[in-house]
């Protein structure tokens, strides 16, 4: 049985990895490794820096997992995986998971906001 330490709808942090439902296109799954997280970066969301997005991206250095209460929520986290697009993440308790990565990372969420979603 495989420990779980955050969980809502579309995201889930277990002992060795965060898993993003609905990232890719029909309905799958991304898993992320902790040990592949770099950096994660709190954002406050406006409507124009991924509010009202729901899924995907309209700037091609982030993308967005699937959401559809995205509209409603206001902190995002941004993880460096070290490649070109970085994961674009709305949990439901954005302090939690903010909790488990500082955790299970060596990176944790810096303090940083450059506004930019």
């Amino acid at each position: 049985m495989t420990t779980t330490y955050y969980r809502d709808r579309w995201i889930t942090c277990t002992a060795d990895a965060l898993r993003i439902r609905g990232y890719y296109f029909p309905w799958g799954t991304k898993t992320i490794p902790y040990s592949a997280i770099r950096s994660v970066r709190r954002v406050e969301m406006g409507a124009l820096t991924g509010r009202g997005r729901i899924w995907g991206t309209a700037d091609p250095r982030y993308w967005a997992g699937l959401d559809p209460r995205r509209m409603s929520k206001t902190t995002a986290l941004v993880l460096d995986l070290g490649r070109r697009v970085r994961p674009f993440l709305t949990p439901d308790d954005p302090d939690a998971v903010a909790a488990v990565l500082r955790e299970r990372t060596a990176a944790g969420p810096t303090a940083g906001d450059d506004g930019r979603a």
